[in-house]
């Protein structure tokens, strides 16, 4: 009876201290908002402080686990990332991402030679480690940052695209040490195959899954985020097995996903975005359990020195010289390399050399482990006022603060679209009298900023309004084209009258339509009958 009480006692205990783990996450990262710290530094200290009481070791565990993490949390990610926001800076951020990943490496990779006394290719090895900046702390430390919105997109797309980059490098460099003979030009093959696979899998697995996720009906809403996610697992170990770059193929499909129509947006999304917080708590102080703190002070000098120089030689160093030809200004560079931050994937990554046997494999994790810790409470807590310092700070963000989606516990064949005016559309200006809408089409609300406009004939469109329409299935690719029309691609023909028409409408003409449907069309009384339930 006793030994079974004991047995009970420790599964109780178990859970517990899970529970108390969750709950520890959740208040480190209420009170590094607070403080300005980022929040992966307070979960990496809690699972440090755990140390004395969890003896943990496992190396392996702990990278699949951060890979899985990184899964969650790059489709997370991707999929609240807008094109339209990052198209303008794709080419910086793919030169940062491969460019400047391979400078800041190669830089930090010759300062460790000296400073660690190590082989030149073991200091290529912990360069290509640290090169890379990493998604999860840029995602989370910019998502409550005030900085212009071009370069936060600039930062996130670099740090989606990048961890390829490190991966590639990271196991080059382990092969290279553990085959000396191993050919140049086959890692040269090697990277252009797992990049062009990823990129292509990535842009064709989206596609698909955009298929399936509009046109199969499951039993609740609920199962919808789960098949998303379990298509982002496939993606990743599916392009994995075909030796191509699974994290890259994640986050172009993410990409794919996020900006093309679905059904279930809003669900997924939430969905994605508390699981991602639950796996980079869990990830954070797992990789906090794996760190022995006194090992970490033998390291200390070695460690300060390493992380100046590669916040203030390394990373500059490569992102001026891949951004030589861009159009962004000194200060923004400045600003993009000082916001270079190292979090889970570089740690990640530091487990490779240990599980490989590398002779120096725990040294390059306590320095990697070090240079992350001083990255994000350095660099982390100053971005904002750097921002400010250099004129680059952005208005005050938000997320929208309502939301709205089409739940049925059966089958139906309509769909809850969201749809945003964009600058220079057709249908900007216009009242809703005035759209062409399909027929059993209706537009049920209208979100201006942190307003939620119920929506009459009178009611104006804007640019920036996100529309929330409601519509047949089939009837979907007919909005996308309403909304998306621009004036200087065509005569407008998604909405009655000219654009100065528009513009000129009177007040009496207002007056007139004021009880008018959404739902309207050139034909007026029998839109109006359709509202009224006549015949």
């Amino acid at each position: 009876m006793k030994r079974n009480d004991a047995n009970l006692w420790t599964t109780d205990m178990i859970i517990f201290l899970f529970g108390s783990l969750l709950l520890a996450g959740v208040i480190s990262a209420k009170f590094s908002n607070r403080f300005n710290v980022p929040s992966l530094v307070l979960f990496i200290i809690v699972g440090m402080a755990l140390n004395p009481l969890i003896y943990y070791d496992n190396a392996k565990l702990t990278q699949l686990f951060g890979i899985l993490a990184l899964i969650i949390i790059l489709f997370d990610g991707g999929m609240q990332t807008s094109w339209r926001d990052i198209r303008p800076v794709i080419g910086g951020s793919v030169s940062l991402a491969t460019i400047g990943v391979l400078i800041t490496a190669t830089v930090f990779g010759v300062c460790s030679v000296f400073i660690l006394g190590i082989d030149w290719k073991e200091g290529m090895l912990i360069g290509a480690i640290v090169g890379s900046t990493d998604a999860a702390a840029v995602f989370a430390v910019l998502g409550s940052q005030n900085v212009k919105k071009r370069l936060t997109s600039t930062l996130e797309a670099e740090s989606g695209t990048n961890d390829p980059m490190a991966v590639f490098l990271t196991i080059s460099f382990i092969e290279w040490i553990q085959i000396p003979d191993l050919s140049v030009w086959e890692m040269l093959f090697s990277f252009v195959w797992q990049m062009g696979l990823g990129l292509g899998l990535g842009l064709l697995a989206g596609w698909f899954i955009v298929q399936v996720l509009n046109r199969i009906a499951l039993d609740t809403s609920g199962m919808y985020p789960i098949l998303a996610i379990g298509f982002a697992i496939l993606t990743y170990s599916g392009v994995g097995l075909l030796k191509g770059s699974g994290f890259l193929a994640v986050y172009v499909m993410a990409l794919v996903i996020g900006n093309s129509d679905l059904q279930y947006r809003f669900t997924i999304v939430r969905f994605n975005e508390g699981f991602a917080w639950l796996m980079q708590i869990m990830m954070f102080i797992l990789l906090g359990l794996l760190v022995f703190p006194l090992q970490l002070l033998e390291i200390t000098w070695q460690g300060l020195v390493l992380s100046i120089l590669l916040m203030f030689v390394a990373r500059p160093l490569g992102v001026f010289i891949s951004l030589m030809y861009s159009k962004f200004t000194g200060k923004e560079k400045t600003l993009i390399a000082w916001a270079g931050l190292k979090g889970a994937v570089p740690i990640v990554m530091a487990t490779y050399p240990m599980i490989a046997g590398l002779e120096h494999g725990q040294l390059f994790f306590n320095i990697v482990f070090f240079i992350v810790l001083t990255s994000a409470l350095i660099q982390g807590a100053t971005i904002s006022p750097l921002a400010k310092r250099l004129g680059l700070a952005g208005e005050p963000g938000g997320q929208q603060v309502h939301a709205l989606e089409l739940v049925s516990v059966g089958k139906t064949n309509m769909d809850l679209v969201k749809k945003t005016i964009e600058p220079g559309a057709c249908i900007e200006n216009s009242y809703l009298h005035q759209l062409r809408l399909p027929d059993d089409t209706l537009i049920t609300a209208i979100i201006r900023g942190e307003e939620m406009i119920a929506p009459k004939g009178t009611t104006q469109l804007l640019a920036g309004d996100v529309a929330y329409v409601l519509v047949a299935k089939n009837q979907r690719d007919e909005i996308r084209r309403l909304f998306t029309e621009q004036i200087q691609d065509s005569q407008c023909t998604v909405t009655s009258g000219s654009a100065a028409d528009r513009d000129q409408t009177t007040v009496d003409t207002q007056s007139d339509t004021e009880n008018q449907p959404i739902v309207s069309s050139t034909e007026h009384t029998v839109v109006e009958n359709k509202w009224q339930g006549k015949d």
